[in-house]
Parts: structure tokens; sequence; C-alpha cells
């Protein structure tokens, strides 16, 4: 990794160009409070933003900490090699043009690539960046206004996205910002190594992450592992795209797993929390700042309204946060405090009769957390507004809560951004309480606030390398393992890939495969009745007509396949009884590995659209868990006394498509069950693809 303590906590800077947005770092750096030099360079001007200037960057008294480059493009390159040869501490590329101009500009690409040679081991922010604010150390190398003031402690927030960085700097939620920063087009210096530099400072509290794409998987992995080492939690909005195998439109696996879906996974298997808007993103950090990561996602939240009451349990539907019935020494305190008249509940209304009484209040909140096993405690409060109304007995709720003592991190929601004070959320900082507002965004908060405070899996993910430490699973297939006369542009048939799941451990169906409608007749009676005939080399069988079911003799067997126009037939015995129908899919993320997905299967695919994505390697409690998940979770369980579904046959059956996937990473594009018919005894694999890299695959005598 690259030393990025000058650039970062710099004792001296440079700025190179003249343009309005040079001038601007010089005047946002001097609001800011740094009080190192700074040295202007511009070949032709005497002064630049009230500062003599240096006509070259070999004129400069000695070599600079940091360095904003605000010129043209060429000329960037041209700068950062003499920088990097002077000894400077690092540069921040705020000129585009480069590889994000691809499409428009031919040598975007080229050009990036010789910025990054320039630069040889000085670190470079960008290009297409705006640079940072060092808040902790009144440091401001930024091209713009900003909303950002110096604190002593607070979180970092990265961004691959300048505009969303500057538009976050003028929050006014009292989340106190240590360190804003850009990357743009990450040519050397990605999210992953500038948060890993940052989390070393002891003043910073958590990690946000704005992300349109991840660029190193293990150095990202590497970045959440040492958060959690050092107490600290990172929370993401993760927007954009990977390119992923999604032209293979053979497979259910491919479409469901969506475009991002592996990065979505990836973050997770790491212990990233991610969230949906950059409202939620503050609310987190807000909770990670003040109160660390929760210990649960079990909320008690009281108000002085059944509104509010009601607005807290409906919203708290979309998310993973539960409000758990009140226990007996819940009941006893409140009813203590409130007396005969309150109706007790969580969420909870304790009506006006003790608004304005601070003793009451403080038994009220102290009793609503009494022996119970919580995350947080939530007061909703809504602040009138200052320039019209008083607040003064607003703030008696706020000297309740101080003074409680809770062993349980408390909060104070307000509904709406608007009622809650930036001066109010600093306050509660202070005091310790998070000050949360606008409430689905504060529930979105609380629960990845809860997932972080979850143990996370220790294993890398796996790439196609093979690469990625494996839990404890089948032992993964041998090589020679496909035969090249098996695969047809790649895809197996149905019958090759059945028999090489089977191989790694998967069950299936008793099945031959056969070339005449008579010979299909014949296979079936060797089979036993009833059985599956399916016509081989179509993409979607049932579309084409190319699958019948439920067939009970020779000659419905030979007229079903002679009314198919197949190439080939696979028949198969008739697996009934099934509990529930699963798809079972793994899909190579070139970005991030291979993602899993589970989901309901069959006909139900594409009407439920019900799937969970995890990135291998998984164990049998992340398969359990991810099925637990779904929406037809209580049918795998046994519906209203219906027999349940094998589960450990389930898991199996995914462990050991993760097994095939593990011996042959470098060669399979994708493997799909769908379905895997589960039933109370079993899991049979009805219908299977195997997509392999190319044609040129592995010879070699049959593995079985």
């Amino acid at each position: 990794m690259r030393d990025l303590s000058r650039l970062l906590h710099p004792r001296s800077i440079a700025v190179i160009g003249g343009g309005a947005w040079c001038e601007n770092v010089i005047r946002e750096g001097r609001k800011m409070g740094f009080d190192g030099p700074v040295w202007p360079v511009h070949p032709r001007r005497d002064e630049v933003g009230g500062l003599p200037a240096f006509a070259r960057i070999e004129d400069l008294p000695e070599a600079p900490d940091a360095v904003f480059i605000g010129i043209n493009r060429e000329a960037t390159v041209a700068a950062v090699r003499v920088l990097s040869a002077r000894g400077a501490g690092g540069a921040i590329c705020f000129a585009s043009g480069f590889a994000e101009a691809r499409a428009e500009l031919a040598d975007g690409a080229d050009l990036q690539a010789a910025l990054s040679a320039a630069a040889g081991d000085m670190p470079v922010l960008g290009p297409n960046c705006y640079g940072f604010l060092n808040a902790l150390d009144r440091v401001a190398l930024w091209p713009d206004q900003h909303g950002m003031v110096p604190v002593e402690r607070g979180v970092a927030i990265l961004s691959q996205s300048s505009n969303v960085a500057l538009n976050l700097t003028m929050q006014r939620r009292g989340l106190p910002i240590g360190f804003l920063g850009t990357v743009g087009n990450q040519a050397q210096v990605d999210l992953s190594a500038l948060g890993m530099a940052l989390l070393e400072d002891d003043r910073i509290t958590a990690l946000g992450l704005y992300i349109e794409g991840i660029k190193d998987v293990r150095g990202f992995e590497a970045l959440a592992a040492r958060a959690r080492n050092l107490g600290k939690r990172i929370v993401a909005l993760k927007l954009g795209a990977s390119e992923q195998a999604g032209a293979a439109a053979v497979s259910h696996t491919a479409s469901l797993t969506g475009n991002d879906a592996g990065a979505r996974a990836f973050l997770r298997r790491i212990g990233v929390a991610q969230v949906t808007s950059l409202s939620a993103l503050l609310e987190v950090l807000k909770i990670l700042h003040v109160a660390g990561p929760l210990r649960s996602n079990r909320v008690v939240s009281a108000s002085c309204s059944g509104g509010e009451a009601s607005l807290m349990a409906d919203t708290g539907l979309g998310y993973d946060v539960e409000f758990p019935p009140l226990g007996a020494a819940q009941r006893e305190g409140l009813r203590a405090a409130l007396g005969a008249k309150v109706a007790l509940a969580n969420p909870l209304d304790y009506h006006t009769y003790i608004w304005g009484d601070v003793a009451a209040m403080r038994a009220c909140f102290g009793a609503m957390i009494e022996g119970a096993d919580l995350g947080l405690g939530v007061v909703v409060l809504d602040f009138p507004r200052g320039d019209r109304c008083s607040v003064a007995d607003w703030d008696l709720v706020i000297e309740a809560l101080a003074g409680l003592g809770s062993s349980v991190p408390m909060a104070i929601l307000s509904s709406l951004v608007e009622t809650l004070p930036e001066a109010v959320a600093e306050r509660l900082v202070a005091l310790g309480i998070v000050p949360l507002c606008d409430v689905p965004s504060a529930l979105e908060a609380v629960a990845a606030a809860a997932f972080l405070g979850r143990d996370v899996a220790a294993w890398p993910v796996l790439l196609e390398s093979g690469e990625g430490a494996l839990p404890p699973s089948p032992a993964a297939p041998p090589p020679g393992y496909f035969r090249p006369e098996e695969a047809h542009g790649g895809v197996l048939s149905e019958g090759a890939a059945k028999q090489a799941l089977a191989r790694a451990g998967v069950r299936v169906p008793g099945l031959e495969q056969v070339a005449t409608p008579a010979a299909a007749g014949q296979a079936a009676a060797r089979i036993g009745f009833p059985v599956v005939v399916k016509g081989e080399g179509f993409a979607h069988k049932s579309e084409a007509g190319a699958v019948r079911l439920n067939l009970m003799s020779v000659a419905e067997v030979e007229e079903a396949a002679g009314g198919m126009g197949a190439s080939g037939y696979l028949v198969e015995e008739m697996v009934a009884g099934a509990v529930v129908e699963l798809l079972v899919g793994v899909v190579r993320d070139p970005a991030h590995g291979f993602v899993l997905t589970l989901g309901a299967g069959g006909v139900w695919t594409e009407i439920l659209g019900d799937t969970q994505s995890l990135l291998l390697p998984v164990t049998e409690g992340d398969v359990r868990g991810a099925l637990g998940r779904l929406r037809i979770a209580p049918l795998l369980a046994g519906y209203r006394g219906a027999a349940g579904a094998d589960m450990a046959a389930i898991a199996g059956a995914v462990l050991a498509v993760q097994a095939l996937v593990a011996g042959h990473a470098e060669r399979i594009e994708e493997v799909e069950i769908n379905p895997l018919l589960c039933m109370p005894d079993r899991a049979v694999a009805a219908d299977a693809l195997i997509r392999l890299r190319d044609t040129d695959i592995e010879g070699g005598e049959d593995a079985a």
C-alpha cells in the first residue's frame, strides 16, 4: 500500500493552475484554517488567490506534501511526472477526460494509464475528482464551496461521485464529519485504500461509502476486516451496475442475479451494512458515531401521540426492525409512571399526562428499557419552529433522557428532517443521545446498525481462480470432469449437466439419454413408470413443448417423443411429492466472484421474484439463513400442519454445487438447478444447466 499520510495530513500545499477552481482551493483552505504554506504554481501569473505564484513546480521551495492539480488532462500527466520526481507527498487530479470518457475520447483509457505510470509510487486521487476535506486537521483541498467545519472527532465519508460528496457536506443533521473524500476514476488510489488509511486515525469513528463500482475485491475484504479489528464499522450506499454474465439468457439465474447483486452480496458477506438512500447513510453514521453498532434490532419506542406510535409500527414492517412486546418489568414500571389510563404497548403512546414533568418522563423512559434485551430505545419528538414557537417544553424531554444513565443506547427521533434543528442535533450528540430524523430513513438505519453488530464470516470470497478459503463441504470434483463432446456452445446438455451434478453429490432422478423415440420407450420401461420425457436441444423446453410429464406406458412415451422434433431425448423417473420447488443457481461475476442465488423455483421463479443472493463460499448456516429470508420460507418449514422440506438435504445439494464450482472455478460460467424438488426426506434436481466459459473444455476419462 502507498503511504497516504503526507497527502491526507499535509504541512504544505501546492496548487497548480490559475482558474476559478484553483482560487477556490486557496480560499476554502483559508476558511478551514489551514496554517501551513500554500504555493500556487502558474507559468504566467504573479499571484493566484492573493498568494505569490511560482512559475514552475521545480521552483517550489521544497517538495509539497499535497498538491491540487487544476489544469487540462495532458498537462496533468506532465505535472504528475514532475511532482513524483520531486518527491511530493501526493496529488489530486481534478481534470476529466480520462477513462470515464473512453466512449467519447479514444485516448481516455490510455491517458489514464499514462497518469498512473507518471505517478509511480506517489499517491494520486482521481482523475476526475474534487479532492478531500479534512476537518480534523483543517485541510481543504477542495475546488468548490462546502458545508463542513473543523471538528475534534467524527465520521469519514468517501465517494466516487464528487457532486454527491459536495451535497453531503451540506447536511444539517448534527453529524460531525471528520473527513470527506472523493476518488473519481480510482486510477491509483481506490475507496478501499483511502478508507484503510483513514481507519487508522483514532479520531475517525465510522466510515461511510458511496459506491458505484468495486475495483479491488481483496482490498475491500481487508478494509472490512481492519475496521472490525479496530472496533469500527462501515456502511455503504451501493449504486451502479457490475458487468457480469448477463448475456446468458438461457437461465433464470443470470437475469435474477441482476446487474449489481454480486456487489451487494459481496458487501453483505464482508460485513458492510447497506442502505438505499443518502438520508439513511447519514442516519446510520450518526448511530455509529454516538452509540456504535447495535447489539440487536430490537427497539422500544415511546411518543406522546398514537399517530406517531402507529407510524413507527407500520414503517417498521418494511425494515429488519423488531418492536418486541413489553415484558413484566417494563409494564410494571410504565404503569407506575403513567397511571391506569394509558394502554401499554410497544410502540408506546404515553399520552401527554406527564408532559413537562422531567421526573415522570425520566421514569417512563427508564421503564421502557427495564430488564429488556434491546438494541435501541427511541423517543419520538418533533421540535417546533424556533423562530415562531417556544421550545422550552421540548427541551425538558432532552433533560429527562440525559439523566437516564441507560445501558441501552437512546435516541430522539423526529418524524421529519425539518423538525430536528441542527443545534438540537448537535446538543444530543454531545450528550450521547442519537439524533435521528425521518422515520423510514431512521428505521432503515437502525436495521443497518444492528446488522453491523452481528458476527460476519471469516472466509474470503471465491474468485474464478479458485482462490478463497472454503469451509467444510463435499470434496471438490477432480480434473477431467467435463468432456468436450458434452458441451454445445459451452452449454452442457441437461443429461450431461445432471450427471456432472450427480458426481458432485447432488441427487438427480434416474435417467437415460437416447437418440430416438423408440429408444425412449425402451429406456422408460427400464426406469419404471411414471416417467418424464424431455426433448434436448432447446434453451427453454417448456415453452417449446419439449417436456411431457407423468407418462405411464411405452406407447405414451414414444408418441410424446415423436411429437417433439428433438435431436435427442432425456427419459427420467417422475419425482412427485415436492413440498417446495427451489431455484439454486451460481453465476460468475467477474468483479466479485461467484454469486449464489436461492429462490422460489419452477413456475414461481419469474412470478414471485423471491430470491436471496450470497457469495461463495457459504456454509450450511449461510444457506439456511438465506432460505429463512425468502417469502416462501413458511412452506419450507411446513405451513399450517403440512410436512416441511428436508432442510439438511437442501443445504447438502447447495454445498455440492459449491464444491463443483470450487473444483472448476476457472472453467464454469454458471450452474443452475431449477427446480430443485424439495421433499420431506430428500431434495432432487429435476432440471439442470451448466454453462462453461468456452468449448475448449477439459478432456479425459469420466471421473465417475
